[in-house]
Formats: structure tokens, sequence, C-alpha cells
């Protein structure tokens, strides 16, 4: 197919490489840096449009949190129908930053300066092909800077307003040159061979360096004629930057009453059976069992009059979906000590332990996960700062216009669930040592927020000693556990539950929930048995004592301020960044053991690796 990239995991297109997001791909074996368009896009590019499409997930409690009436995933081809048409429509990308650079001649200039063959992503260097060996073609690169706001929006690097150019200069819009001549952005010189201006780009990443620049374009080239005014000043970040796409995800365990797959079953069908009159529903349900309707009802097992009831109790049950918050729904179904020692559900089935004596004063409750299903929905995002509230409306849109649905795929997996003794919890995080700690990770949270938003602006969450504390016991399972099962650490993740007030939690699930066979092998949960989860526990808080970067990481000295961490490092507690939901931010080891000169700091301190 002409200009064809390259193909993206599913899972990828619902966290770095969303709409918005910048893409490397290799087109050709040629550099092509794209953006991924908006969802108005997979509409044109993939009819049906919307939830009509056959490649959509449905999750209720999810899509009452986020206001949608479905999720759809990303558009995937099949082999054989892209061999019998290879012209089949694709995802687009639209191509950003528009400058490119030859290697060689370390020429810079957009890309309409620059040769191309018809139907082929790449650009080239005409000159510098046609003295190559063989005229091999030497392929444009996508430049390495560009300027980006904290509202989401991102433009071209003003290449032509850096180099600074004599007043009599003509050469306001052709090619420039950006050639090292020593280390460092210092030695890095972009020059005009017109006038001869020259400048370094040193203090390109400088916020002052930005503050006589013109306000932000409002430029989002991943929605087509849809740019906005903004009025905040942009700053630099280099094209490939971590920060330049944080994307907003918000997730949901499929739990019962919800996981019995009735809406997904009924597909495009369910909206016309909720608005129907409950006295009339069972009618309704009847006449259209005599057509397509009844291979459905064969495969729930279900007459109309039972679907009828089924719908009726969805209906009354989705009234009472606390969109707040959604986990502690899940909390209560895994700590639920009048449930069955076995639950089975098609997308849920759990297995209560008991749990062993010699850790029975620190945990309450031991469940093991072995079937869970997980929706991950993608919402927005941002760049330069990470999203601090999901809920925010300072994220960036992925669409023009409002639509029905989000993107989302559906993951399986398996997991271990642990529950913290709530009184034992209550009792410790009312010591001073303890709050203190805590209280000195807000304020630093707190801090940052406000520099972000109105002085007198409060974060949309408290960082309390009961979430670091089940944020860093979080960390430590998972490293351990990669040690015990055989996971990859990123094929493991955390979901943490910490509240206070009235819906009091405090525990975390470790659980693999991957698009492949990988989240399917049986060994994560395998440890939760009793005789095994004693003293998994004991070996990841021993591994806590001690840090190689030991004193500095104790004494706080080895944390970035932005990770709002206290005694936290890559050596002792942080995993990679698909694996946490906080960014690697709000760990502090020094509250899973003790601190030195500060005993009773650790939330486990008493407990000992068992034999």
């Amino acid at each position: 197919m002409a200009n064809e990239l390259q193909e993206l995991r599913r899972s990828a297109v619902v966290s770095g490489f969303g709409p918005g997001a910048v893409v490397d791909f290799r087109a050709d074996n040629a550099p092509v840096s794209g953006m991924a368009a908006g969802l108005e896009e997979w509409d044109r590019s993939f009819p049906p449009a919307g939830l009509a499409n056959p490649q959509t997930v449905r999750e209720t409690r999810l899509q009452k949190k986020l206001g949608v009436q479905g999720f759809r995933l990303p558009p995937v081809i099949e082999q054989r129908r892209k061999e019998e048409d290879p012209d089949m429509r694709r995802l687009v990308a639209v191509r950003f930053p528009l400058w490119l650079q030859c290697p060689e001649c370390d020429r810079v200039a957009p890309a309409r300066h620059w040769s191309d063959d018809p139907g082929r992503a790449y650009r080239y260097c005409a000159n510098c092909t046609a003295r190559a060996p063989g005229r091999r073609k030497v392929f444009a690169i996508p430049v390495r800077f560009v300027l980006a706001c904290g509202r989401g929006h991102v433009d071209e690097f003003p290449w032509h307003w850096w180099v600074g150019h004599a007043a009599s200069c003509a050469n306001r819009k052709g090619a420039l040159a950006l050639k090292s001549e020593g280390a460092g952005l210092a030695g890095l010189i972009l020059s005009c061979p017109k006038c001869r201006a020259r400048r370094s780009m040193d203090g390109i990443f400088a916020k002052q360096t930005w503050e006589r620049f013109t306000a932000c374009s409002g430029r989002r080239p991943w929605l087509a004629d849809a740019d906005e005014t903004c009025g905040e000043k942009p700053v630099a970040v280099q094209r490939g930057a971590s920060n330049l796409y944080f994307a907003v995800t918000q997730s949901a365990l499929s739990i019962p009453p919800w996981s019995d797959r009735l809406q997904e079953a009924l597909g495009t069908y369910w909206d016309a059976l909720v608005n129907v009159q409950e006295d009339q529903r069972e009618q309704f349900i009847g006449m259209l069992a005599v057509g397509e309707l009844g291979p459905v009802l064969k495969e729930l097992g279900m007459d109309p009059a039972q679907l009828a009831q089924a719908i009726d109790r969805r209906i009354r049950g989705y009234a009472e979906i606390d969109t707040a918050d959604l986990r502690p729904a899940e909390f209560r179904q895994f700590t639920d000590q009048a449930g069955d020692l076995v639950e089975r559900d098609l997308d849920f089935e759990i297995r209560r332990e008991a749990v062993p004596n010699s850790i029975a004063p620190w945990v309450s409750s031991i469940v093991r996960a072995v079937r869970l299903r997980e929706v991950r929905a993608i919402t927005g995002f941002t760049r330069i700062n990470p999203p601090g509230d999901p809920d925010g409306s300072e994220h960036a849109s992925l669409s023009a216009a409002p639509l029905n649905w989000l993107p989302a795929i559906d993951v399986r997996g398996e997991g271990v669930f642990l529950a913290l003794n709530e009184a034992a919890v209550a009792a410790w995080e009312r010591t001073p040592a303890v709050a203190e700690r805590a209280a000195r990770v807000h304020a630093l949270y707190r801090a940052d927020w406000q520099s972000r938003h109105d002085e007198d602006a409060e974060p949309p969450r408290t960082i309390s000693a009961r979430y670091l504390l089940c944020h860093t016991l979080a960390h430590a399972l998972m490293r351990q556990l990669t040690l015990e099962c055989g996971y990859a650490s990123a094929a493991l993740q955390e979901r943490v539950y910490a509240a206070e007030g009235e819906n009091q939690m405090a525990g975390v699930l470790i659980y693999t929930a991957t698009t492949d066979s990988d989240g399917t092998l049986g060994g994560l949960q395998r440890q939760g048995k009793a005789n095994r989860i004693s003293g998994i526990l004991g070996r990841a808080l021993a591994a806590m004592e001690w840090c190689s970067s030991d004193p500095l990481c104790i004494s706080e000295m080895m944390n970035a301020s932005a990770s709002f961490s206290n005694a936290a490092c890559h050596a002792c507690v942080l995993a990679p960044e698909t694996s946490c939901e906080a960014f690697n931010s709000f760990l502090d080891r020094g509250l899973l053991i003790d601190v030195p000169g500060h005993p009773g700091t650790g939330f486990f301190s008493g407990l000992a690796e068992p034999d």
C-alpha cells in the first residue's frame, strides 16, 4: 500500500502511541516520524463508524464512569484480508515534525524541500544521494527538537527565529544548516547559508529562553483543522523524549455481576432492549427471538423471560455504580469473607487462601485471582507533565468533537491479591514519624501541583501514609515475584487499593494482564498459595532492608524531587514504567522497614523472613 509505515501492537495504541503521540517508524528501512491521527480517522479508515464496528468491547462500570456507551479496539486487519486487498485502509499518521535533516550535509529544511518517490513516505537528499556509492539513497531524518506546551499542543521548532537572521536576509523560509562542531548543545551550531547568521543550541531547554517567544500556536496536528487559541508559553523538548506524551488511561476489572458478558453478547441490541418499557421488554424480546436475536438467546441459555429479568437486574444495579472510584467495589469483591472460597465467572475467578499465622498480624486476606479481565481505555493525554488527575479537564483531546466511545483494549490474566490488616494499618499511620514522612511527600506533590495551577489550588488527591505503604509494597512484591515465577518484570502490573474514610481500603493486586500468552501461564497466581506467599513476602521485605545505593538511598538523597518519593531508587524499588500506575512516584521503602535511627516507621518491622 502507498505510504505504508509499519504495524503497532494493539496495547501500544492505548498506552504510549495513541492519538497525538509522535511515533518513530521504519518505512522501507528509512526513518519516518509521524503523529498518530485522531479518532475521526478510525471511523473513516475502518467503517462502520463508532460502536457499529464489530471490533468493540464493553465494560459497564467503566462506561458509566467515563460517560460513553462502549469502547473500540484499535483496529486490526486479518492477514488473509491484507493479502487479498493490499490497498485496504490503515490507521493514519501525520508527518511530524515536517523539518528534516540530511545526516551527510547537515542541511535542515521542511519536507517539501526534499526529494521523494511516489507512494513512499521517506524523503532523501538528492545531492548527497548523487554522490553516494551506487547512488545509495541518503535518507533525511526527522529533526530532534519540537515545541510543546502543557495543554497538549505541539509545533515545529522555530528554526528561523532561533538562528536570528540579518535584517536584510531573504532566506526566512528556506533551508538552514545544523552542524555539530563540539560537545553538547553548545557545540551544535545552527546557521543560515545566506546571511551567515550563527547560533548554538545551548539554552534551548531553559524555560526562560522561551519567555520572549510568542505564545503557543495552539496547533493540534493529530486533528484536522482543529487548532486552538492558547496563551501558554511553549518549551522545547526532544522529539523522542518521554515527557512529550503521557497517555491518560483508566481501567476497571470485570467483576460480578458485570462480568457475565450479557451486554457484550447482546451487542447492538443492548441499547434497544434497555430503552423498552419494563412491562413490555419480555414481549419485545420474544418478537426479536424469531429473528437474529434467537442465536444470542441460545448462546446465553435463556428464554425471553429470563433475559428480561437479567436486563432488569442489570439496570437496577447500574444506578448503584459509584463512578467516583471504581476500586472499592473491586476491593470488596476480593475481601468479602461471606463469599465462597472459590468464585467462578466467565471473566472473574478467585480462590481465597487461609492467611498463615506468620504473617497474620500484618495481612488479613490472601486471594489468588485465577482469571481476570481488565479493560483499559485511553481518555486523553498530557505533555510536559504527567497527568495528576485522571478525571481532570486539562488533558488534550483524542478527537475534534466528543464521541460516544473511546479506544480501549481488554486483557486477560491472573494475579495475587493481599489485603493488609486494617487495625494494624490504622494504628501504624497514627505514628508521628510515619505521618511526618507522608506529609513531606504530600507537601512536595502539593507544591508541584500549585506551580502548574493556581497558588491556592489543591491537588486532586492526598498522598497518605497508607497509600505510600501499599504502593511501595506492590513494587517490592513485583520485584520478588519476577524471581519466583519467571515472569519478566515488565509483564507484571500493580493495582493499588488505598483509601481512608467511608471506602476504607489497604491492599494490592499484582497481576499479569497482557494481550498475548504471557498473561495466562498460571505461574503467578500459584505464588499466592498459603504455603508460598509468606516466604515470598518475607524475602521481598528482606530485599528492601538493604539497597546497593545505601546509605544515600535510605537517607533520601537518591530520589529526584519530581518523583515525590522518600527512600526510593532504581536499585531497590523502582519498577518499569509500564508496571507502575503512578509513573514511579510516591514510593518510600522506609515505610516498609525501619529507617536507621527511627524505629517504628516500617509497617512490617516486626516481620522476619520465615524459614
